[in-house]
């Protein structure tokens, strides 16, 4: 009797990683000690940005790739948060803009000099003010510039147009409310069509962003079933 391999073979399967050496690893970075689930990094072709441990509100550090090795203690930050910074993202279509949130219930946005750090940064290009409780999740749009998505702890997913001229924008294009726990997660598929939420529910919502006069479908992952709200 033939023998028939039960599992499907990998060229991958015996192969591990290797620890870079330490000149080549980013060492003595202040990491956050929040609790919670977040990244707290992000990183594009240009900077590494970390969320840091900070006194008195919330701050980040913005590293060039190439700088590798001990970080300096005093190396400067970007620090304009009343509070924990909760998220960082930069921006898909500009190496030199991030994101941030935080627990102030704000969301700011950033130009990061394309020369090496040599002051804190405090003032942002951009703030965004619509939630009244902390913003723990940004996500921006894969495929249309300067639109951002923000999620907060009043469970609302709020959609910003960034190409205004106001430096303090307070009115979101819209409001998705569909959720009635806080969102634990959120993301795009590759043409930014669909956005994937869910929160402590075990509910995920599938819905095209501009979709504005019907309720998205509702999946549940424990039972397999959808259904619409």
């Amino acid at each position: 009797m033939s023998w028939h391999r039960q599992y499907r073979s990998s060229k991958f399967r015996h192969v591990y990683g290797k620890a870079a050496s330490k000149d080549k690893c980013y060492d003595c970075v202040p990491i956050t000690r929040n609790v919670h689930d977040n990244h707290f990094c992000a990183v594009n072709p240009h900077f590494i940005a970390v969320v840091t441990e900070c006194v008195g509100g919330g701050a980040f550090i913005v590293i060039p790739i190439q700088q590798t090795g001990k970080l300096d203690p005093h190396y400067p930050k970007i620090c304009g948060h009343k509070g924990n910074v909760l998220d960082v993202k930069w921006n898909p279509f500009n190496d030199f803009v991030i994101a941030s949130c935080s627990e102030d219930a704000s969301v700011k946005i950033w130009d990061i000099p394309k020369h090496l750090l040599t002051r804190n940064i405090t003032n942002p290009k951009k703030e965004l003010l619509g939630h009244v409780r902390k913003v723990d999740l940004i996500e921006w749009h894969p495929t249309a510039n300067n639109i951002l998505f923000s999620s907060g702890y009043d469970y609302k997913i709020m959609i910003w147009n960034l190409d205004t001229r106001e430096a303090v924008i307070s009115n979101p294009v819209k409001i998705l409310d569909a959720h009635k726990d806080v969102v634990l997660s959120m993301s795009f598929n590759t043409d930014g069509s669909l956005l994937a939420t869910a929160c402590h529910f075990l509910l995920s919502y599938l819905q095209p962003p501009d979709r504005r006069d019907q309720h998205p479908p509702c999946y549940n992952p424990l039972s397999g079933s959808c259904r619409e709200r």
